[in-house]
Parts: C-alpha cells; sequence; structure tokens
C-alpha cells in the first residue's frame, strides 16, 4: 500500500536521529527535497509488518517491530554509515539462504573489531570491497565477541543482496569500493612472499649444488650409470610435484560452481549453435533446457542448476540476455518465459566450437547399453502349498510340499473319481461329502449346497491354500515365498511447497540394481536421484528422482527391463500431455 509524500520532518526523523553519522547533505542526497518519497506496507512470510520508505522504486529504509534499518541500496552511496564486520566471499551464498553471520566467519582487521554494543544496527562486507552485502543486529557486543574465541553467532541478519527486499528495487549489483588499508596490506604481504619464495630459491639452489658435488665424487668411483638414474628419478618426481601443484591450484581456482557455471554456458553455446531452429521460436525455456541444453551435456557430466552460481534457469537466461546479449527472453504468458529471439550473429556464439564425443565416450555409452540388455526378468509362477491344504487333498499329497494349480486340480480330479462323488445324471456336478462339507462349506450352507461344480470344487479349494510364488532367475535356484510378489511400486510424492519427487521401490525383488536404475533414469531424463533406506526393511532400498518421472520411469522398465505390465503398479500417476488447442 503506497501513502502519500512524506513531509520534511519524516524524512528528518528518518536519517539524522535515527543514523546519527547520516549528516544533512547526504540525506538530502539519497531523499531530495523535490522528489517524493512513498510509503510501501509490506508482510514478510512469517506475517511480520513491514514498513519501506521508497524513492524512485528503490527502498532505502524499512522498518520491523519500529526499528529503522537501511538497505543495501543506502549503504552502497553511504558505506560508512554502520559498523562492518568483514567476511569471505563463499559467506555470501549462506547470508543469502538464510543463515546468520557466525564468529568464525569473520574476518578481523589489523585495527580490531568495530565497537559496537548488542543489538546494535550493523552491516557486513565481503574482502576487499567496502560496499556491504547485509545488515542486522550484532547478537552480542565487541568484547564479548572476544571473550568467547570468536566463536558463536556474530550477527543476526533482517536483510541480504538478492533478497525479496533488494528485488523490490532495481536490482542492481554491488559497486566495487575497494579499501586502501587492504591495498596497502596485500601489497606487503606480496613482498614477504617474493622474498621468502626468493630465500627458498637459494636454498635449493644451494642443496642441489651440493648434491651435484656429491654425484661428481661418486661418479669417480665409476657409479656412472647410478649417477644417471637418480638424475632422472629426481627430474621425475619435480616434474611429478610441478603437475600435481598445477592440479591443486587449478582445483582451488575452479570451484564446483565455477565448474557447473562452465558446464551450463558450454551446453547453452552448443545448443544454440547446433539445435535450436529459427523457426522453433518462440522455444518454451523449460523445453529448450529438456530438449535441447540436456542433450548437449558431455558424456559422464549432468547439469544441476542449483549447483550453480544461478540456482534457477530464470537467472542464468537473464544473464545470458543483459550480459553477453546472445537471446531475449520474454513472459509471453503469465508466469511462463519463452526464448523469442537469438543473435546468431553474435561473436561469442560464432566463434564457439561445439566439443565432439570421444571414443571413449560412446564405447562408454554402449557398455552401459549392453548393460541394460544383458539383464533377463525372471519367470514368476503362483503356486500353493500344502501345510494348509484341506484334509482330502493332503490324503492324497505329502503335507508342506508346494504345488501349481494343475497339480491341484488332477488331485482333486483324482480324488473325486476315487470316492466315486461324480453326479450320475449330471457329470458336471460332484456330491458333496462329509470330509468336502468339513473342508469348503461354510456353517449356513452344510443343509443347503449338497452339490457343487467341478469349477467351484477347485476354487473353493485353492482358496483354502496357502497362496506362494517362486521366482526363478536365468542359472540360479528358484526362490520360493508365501504370498503375491509385491509389484514394483511407483508413486509420486510433494516436497516443498511445489516440488515434486517421483519414488520407486521393490526393486530388488526383480532381480534389479537400484543403484544401476537411478543411474539410468539420472542420464535418461537429467535429473538428480538419490536411494534411501525402506522404513522397517533391512534389505529395500528406495530410489527417489526429481520430478514427476513416471512416465519415464515406466518406459525404462518396460521396453528396457521387459518387467511385465502386472507387475508394475502406479503407472496411472504419469502427467497428462497438454494437448494443443
Amino acid at each position: 500500500k503506497f501513502g502519500k509524500n512524506c513531509n520534511t520532518e519524516t524524512k528528518w526523523k528518518l536519517g539524522i536521529s535515527a543514523f546519527p553519522s547520516l549528516s544533512a547533505d547526504d540525506l538530502s542526497e539519497l531523499v531530495p527535497n523535490k522528489e517524493e518519497l512513498n510509503v510501501v506496507k509490506i508482510y514478510a512470510h512469517k506475517g511480520e509488518a513491514v514498513t519501506l520508505y521508497v524513492v524512485h522504486k528503490n527502498p532505502l529504509f524499512f522498518e520491523v517491530e519500529k526499528r529503522l534499518y537501511p538497505t543495501v541500496y543506502v549503504l552502497w552511496r553511504c558505506p560508512a554509515l554502520l559498523p562492518t564486520f568483514t567476511t569471505w566471499p563463499p559467506v555470501l551464498q549462506k547470508l543469502i539462504g538464510g543463515a546468520d553471520l557466525m564468529l568464525p566467519g569473520v574476518v578481523v582487521p589489523p585495527c580490531g573489531l568495530p565497537d559496537v554494543k548488542q543489538g546494535d544496527c550493523c552491516a557486513v562486507t565481503l574482502v576487499h570491497n567496502r560496499a556491504p552485502v547485509a545488515v542486522g543486529q550484532a547478537s552480542v557486543s565487541s568484547a564479548e565477541m572476544q571473550s568467547l574465541g570468536m566463536k558463536g553467532r556474530g550477527v543476526c541478519v533482517v536483510h541480504t543482496y538478492m533478497d525479496s527486499l533488494w528485488a523490490f528495487g532495481d536490482k542492481s549489483c554491488p559497486p566495487c569500493v575497494p579499501d586502501e588499508n587492504d591495498e596497502h596490506r596485500s601489497y606487503k604481504e606480496e613482498c614477504e612472499v617474493s622474498e621468502e619464495e626468493e630465500g627458498a630459491k637459494v636454498e635449493v639452489e644451494q642443496s642441489l649444488e651440493e648434491q651435484h658435488t656429491a654425484s661428481e665424487s661418486i661418479t669417480k668411483q665409476d657409479y656412472g650409470g647410478i649417477e644417471d638414474l637418480s638424475l632422472a628419478e629426481k627430474e621425475e618426481e619435480k616434474s611429478e610435484e610441478g603437475d600435481e601443484k598445477e592440479e591443486e591450484n587449478q582445483e582451488e581456482q575452479e570451484t564446483p560452481q565455477a565448474l557447473m557455471d562452465a558446464l551450463l554456458l558450454q551446453c547453452f553455446m552448443h545448443a544454440l549453435k547446433t539445435r535450436v531452429k529459427k523457426s522453433e521460436l518462440p522455444l518454451l525455456t523449460s523445453t529448450f533446457l529438456r530438449n535441447h541444453m540436456f542433450s548437449c551435456c558431455p558424456s559422464g557430466k549432468q547439469i544441476d542448476i542449483k549447483k550453480s552460481s544461478y540456482k534457477k534457469l530464470s537467472k542464468f537466461l537473464q544473464a545470458m540476455q543483459q550480459q553477453h546479449h546472445l537471446v531475449r527472453v520474454k513472459e509471453l504468458t503469465k508466469g511462463v518465459e519463452s526464448i523469442v529471439e537469438v543473435d546468431w550473429k553474435h561473436p561469442q556464439l560464432r566463434s564457439f566450437v561445439a566439443p565432439e564425443e570421444t571414443d571413449v565416450e560412446a564405447a562408454s555409452v554402449c557398455d552401459e547399453v549392453e548393460g541394460e540388455i544383458s539383464y533377463h526378468p525372471p519367470e514368476i509362477t503362483t503356486i500353493y502349498s500344502g501345510s494348509c491344504s484341506p484334509s482330502y487333498i493332503c490324503c492324497l499329497h505329502r503335507k508342506g510340499a508346494t504345488m501349481n494349480p494343475t497339480e491341484v486340480r488332477s488331485l482333486v480330479t483324482d480324488y473325486v473319481k476315487k470316492n466315486d462323488l461324480v453326479v450320475e445324471h449330471n457329470k458336471n456336478f460332484v456330491t458333496v461329502n462329509p470330509v468336502l462339507c468339513d473342508c469348503l462349506l461354510e456353517k449356513s450352507e452344510y443343509q443347503e449346497v449338497e452339490t457343487l461344480k467341478w469349477d467351484d470344487l477347485f476354487s473353493r479349494t485353492l482358496g483354502r491354500m496357502q497362496v506362494c510364488h517362486q521366482v526363478v532367475f536365468p542359472g540360479k535356484a528358484p526362490i520360493t515365498k508365501k504370498g503375491q510378489i509385491e509389484p514394483i511400486d511407483i508413486s509420486v510424492a510433494s516436497r516443498g511447497s511445489n516440488k515434486k519427487v517421483t519414488l520407486i521401490k521393490n526393486l530388488e525383488l526383480y532381480g534389479l540394481d537400484p543403484a544401476a536404475v537411478a543411474s539410468a533414469l539420472q542420464h535418461k531424463v537429467q535429473a538428480s536421484s538419490v536411494l534411501h533406506p525402506v522404513p522397517g526393511s533391512k534389505d529395500k532400498v528406495l530410489v527417489q528422482i526429481q520430478g514427476n518421472q513416471v512416465h519415464q520411469v515406466g518406459t525404462l522398465l518396460l521396453d528396457h527391463y521387459r518387467i511385465p505390465n502386472k507387475y508394475i503398479q502406479g503407472l496411472v500417476k504419469a502427467p497428462k500431455s497438454m494437448k494443443k488447442k
């Protein structure tokens, strides 16, 4: 809700009274006299009422529980407005995710921590940049922080760069405000490091000269061959150490997040150059990711936007539009974005060379396909146990043995013929003798039922026996268990507000490795998968894959593993395809 233009008294209350370090000139620059200062009332996700003071659609201050805070937009223009705590850049992602600033992550400058009391408003900056990225309250005073050994909570964060309050404004990025003290200190550190490296080099050269003189004395004693071997081994060790140092440096420089960003950019460029056609535009961003970017992902790698710095596809495409100017994304319908234009003449896109799949990658794909084809589904048959058989069956068959339906039918026929129970005038019926009456009839039927049809006799007999199932894998002994075999259960569950996951269980009963099935689905649908133990079971594992993938799971089980449809449960939960009007 927007209010009217605020008067000069309100501006004075906002600036000078709440923040004494803010001068009248700074306040006039932030809120010019002729500009309109609007008041906006919003509600946080927990229901707290928050009052915003907005100029040019940028929130400058916000008030929570009668406490006034500046936003990052104000602090970028007045970095010295609040006392600041410095932390490392990787901590910023944790702060954006809702975490508070912990004291072990605080970088203590040579001049010491800022003088704050418990509850004071303070800001958080990153190393080598004075532009604040978060605002909050000090959990404890500076003296208590040092007495606690810099352990525990330092700042309770209430607002950060890239949160919803920042998104209310123009979404600008933090400026680069270098700290002169940091520059002088880094220069001194570099000089010290260079002097240490020169000293180390001198020591290494001296040791090498000593080793060389020692080797010359050995050569005088006719050990030339040993000298050659030792020198060769030293050179190999030096080269190995150099390679290891280079690999360690590369690993330190390229974090998993940076690697995922590079993979996203590579697949994005590859898809635009080789897959997307002009006739397909406008193209849904979700379709572009699923049908084009995923198919351009190299073998052995997997695209996971959540592991990148963008976190969402919309933010990645927004960066490709604003920073690289490769595409233009537009929201054609509410909540659904599409790629409406691609600059195929862009120098970056024209110079991009699509990577080719190597023979090793192709061979690995062939191995995976052969591994899937080598699986043969088991033969599953329903059998009956004689342990609970009617007494007349037990007389003809060994108690406890298993029988298939044909054997049970044959035993019943032999019993009827042996006791001459077939009705003479109608051979479709069997006379119920006292044994059959006790075994097959209910008490209410004793006086009413005198004959049974053959089919009724067989079905009643099978109904009184213990149902079992027998599983036979190729080249292995049969496995017999009581009851019907459980089908492969496919279900869809909700995680969070609007996230779906597909759950698969009972794969082990059919000789399928849950890890192999999860890996096959992961490469097929390009979604993350996890294995969980089934509660209450020691040997069963549950496969969880992101999204509603019921259709893909069914296709994999039916077509690749050739599991009969009657042993798969939950295929009806597949998402229905949208019909074009």
